[in-house]
């Protein structure tokens, strides 16, 4: 694609401003003129061969062209008869170098804004800038329009007409067509007449449609009042405000494409989204906030880059109220659907526009991100992602996961809600749901080698951190081997219990006989485990069973404290009532002395509470144990139930999720 830069032109009109050097190289602001501005357009919008009449003061212009060092092939072609003849005749000088071109056409004296040339290259067939919104002209350009088409270009002409700008996109045809009707023109000596009227005598042939722009800057200066008002618009017009969001950690072709667009319609501010909602909306991210905010400020065109704290965009919007807001369009559907119906009501409060560029859907791009999905699923930095999370949010929910599939249900469920997305930020490995999912007894029969067995599988498909039920821990001397291996995979916590004996199932409680591990032998296996790690990341947390055998508060938080000295990176605090009183008591008593450690809940038991009641209360981790297996097997029972009844599997189809959408769970890389 070529562009024709018409600037044979005398204008005489502007006075003393276009004594020393042509029209378009008058200032239409601090840093720039009408040619400087166009000329950097058309490079940003990819075109690189520019074709430029010139009349008087060509030296002038031609030295200036050169001095902006922009990455065009200008090629000047001179009218030697510019005091006596029209740009019908410059067109005429250039003929060689036009035809059978692309061609971006348009006069030397046109100001405009970026979205008005981007709508232009966007048509599909030659077209010509007009406006619904601009009262017509008595001088200038109007396009008389008739079946979508323009008919004729025309000053005098005011029937079915919209005002027109002398702003042209024409494909090789249209091109060539009017081409030969100039030189017709110039064969019969009419020289002095517009490039327009040879244009209108083959209409009929030349299909050219209106490109409405509407209320957008498109003008030209043709005197000085002209340059006033036209100054003015452009200074709003480069002054909106134009936001844009981010998670990701890695900038590819396809950012950097929609960011160059964005810049286009004003000052840009771009909102990195916070570690914590990345980390809720999409995946633990690579580079922490800091680093992904500079990552942005070292971009051409960026003017300031702020924290965005949630998905929703409702604080960043309300506080800096931005013109535009700019996203592609793959958010119209789907999970962030809810966000955006929100920044659309937003943005009419203050009259702001939502504008959407077309996804870009690239195999490359795509790569890249599977490519940061397995660097997250490596051991090395999925073992240490438990422990950032808490530093990141401080509280943090798992819930249980017994096989891939399970796992992957972890992974990606989500759910939008007041503003933010929510997800579980690990998996809980438990050994009662391992042992239920091989129809065993849930006594440490399933040795450990089948465990890790069904830790492999989850790590294989997922990427979130794992903590790990480590029944009682074993023998000191077996459990500083399990340590090393669960480190070595890249699972992020092993939770022990301080009981000893034949495993028996917690909220049995004084049920069946449970019998309490001393706390000396407890401390002494914590630190036999911590001493046995390689790395820092690895945690263990020692599991207090003082409330559920009814060894009471006092107990409890003696041993706490034991656990903590010895080394115990977490506590975990049980408890089988119903209520979460006791839970609630031992929170408040526990953070009186100890402000940092992170205790762990399960509550299973005690349902109804929710997690800000918890998280209030000084909790940080809480699991979801075996819920998962407790609704998966109702399930499947009531579906063999009734194909057994119904002698068809049609009855319980309701119940059942499709494969295309179990598909859709199972990534496609392994």
């Amino acid at each position: 694609m070529k562009a024709l830069i018409l600037n044979s032109g005398l204008g005489r009109r502007m006075g003393v401003l276009t004594s020393e050097h042509p029209k378009c190289m008058t200032e239409i602001s601090s840093v720039e003129t009408i040619v400087s501005r166009q000329l950097r357009l058309l490079a940003d919008f990819g075109i690189r061969e520019v074709v430029m009449t010139t009349g008087s003061f060509h030296q002038v212009l031609e030295e200036y062209c050169s001095g902006l060092s922009l990455p065009l092939q200008i090629t000047y072609v001179h009218n030697p008869r510019f005091a006596e003849t029209n740009y019908i005749y410059s067109i005429f000088c250039a003929r060689e170098l036009l035809r059978g071109e692309e061609l971006v056409l348009l006069h030397g004296d046109l100001v405009f804004e970026s979205r008005v040339l981007e709508q232009l290259l966007g048509c599909p067939e030659s077209c010509m800038a007009v406006s619904s919104a601009v009262p017509l002209p008595e001088k200038d350009f109007k396009a008389v329009i008739a079946d979508g088409r323009i008919q004729a270009v025309d000053i005098h002409r005011f029937d079915s007409a919209l005002a027109a700008q002398p702003l042209y996109h024409l494909y090789p045809e249209q091109t060539d067509l009017w081409l030969e009707s100039i030189e017709r023109y110039v064969a019969r000596g009419e020289t002095s007449c517009y490039a327009e009227n040879a244009l209108n005598d083959i209409t009929d042939r030349c299909r050219i449609l209106p490109a409405d722009v509407g209320s957008l800057l498109c003008a030209e200066i043709d005197n000085p009042e002209d340059l006033a008002r036209v100054t003015e618009a452009l200074r709003q017009v480069e002054n909106r405000r134009v936001y844009m969001c981010f998670s990701t950690d890695m900038v590819h072709a396809g950012h950097i494409a929609i960011i160059r667009r964005a810049r286009r319609l004003g000052k840009l501010m771009i909102g990195v989204l916070s570690d914590e909602a990345v980390a809720s909306y999409r995946r633990f991210p690579l580079l922490c906030f800091e680093d992904r905010k500079a990552m942005f400020e070292s971009l051409a065109g960026v003017e300031q880059v702020v924290e965005q704290k949630t998905l929703s965009y409702r604080e960043n919007l309300e506080k800096y109220r931005p013109d535009f807001v700019v996203h592609g369009d793959d958010w119209r559907t789907g999970f962030q659907q809810p966000v955006r119906e929100e920044v659309q009501r937003l943005l009419a409060q203050w009259g702001g526009q939502l504008v959407e560029y077309p996804y870009t859907e690239d195999s490359r791009f795509q790569a890249l991100e599977r490519r940061a999905r397995s660097e997250l699923s490596l051991p090395d930095l999925r073992r240490g992602r438990l422990r950032k999370l808490l530093e990141m949010k401080h509280f943090v929910t798992a819930l249980e996961a017994h096989s891939g599939i399970t796992g992957l249900i972890v992974e990606k469920t989500q759910v939008y809600q007041d503003g933010k997305t929510r997800q579980f930020d690990a998996m809980w490995i438990s050994s009662l749901c391992d042992s239920t999912a091989k129809g065993k007894p849930d006594i440490e029969l399933v040795d450990m080698t089948s465990r890790f067995r069904t830790v492999d599988d989850i790590l294989e498909v997922t990427t979130k951190p794992i903590i790990f039920d480590g029944d009682t821990g074993g023998l000191t001397e077996h459990f500083v081997y399990t340590v090393r291996s669960l480190e070595r995979m890249g699972v992020s916590m092993i939770i022990i219990e301080d009981k000893t004996g034949l495993k028996k199932n917690s909220l049995f409680g004084t049920q069946v006989p449970q019998t309490q591990d001393t706390v000396a032998h407890f401390c002494e296996k914590i630190r036999a485990g911590k001493a046995a790690q390689k790395s820092r990341d690895f945690m263990i947390c020692a599991r207090i069973e003082s409330l559920i055998l009814e060894a009471g508060m006092e107990d409890a938080l003696l041993r706490a404290r034991a656990y903590v000295a010895a080394g115990a990176d977490a506590i975990m605090i049980h408890s089988r009532r119903k209520e979460p009183d006791e839970i609630l008591a031992f929170l408040k008593a526990f953070r009186e002395t100890d402000a940092a450690t992170p205790v762990v809940l399960v509550p299973s038991s005690y349902s109804s509470v929710t997690e800000e009641t918890l998280r209030d209360a000084g909790a940080n981790i809480v699991i979801y144990a075996n819920q998962l297996t407790r609704t998966g097997f109702p399930a499947m029972q009531r579906a063999a139930r009734s194909i057994l009844e119904h002698h068809r599997a049609q009855e319980c189809d309701a119940e059942c999720m499709s494969i295309q959408e179990i598909i859709t769970l199972i990534p496609e890389d392994l």
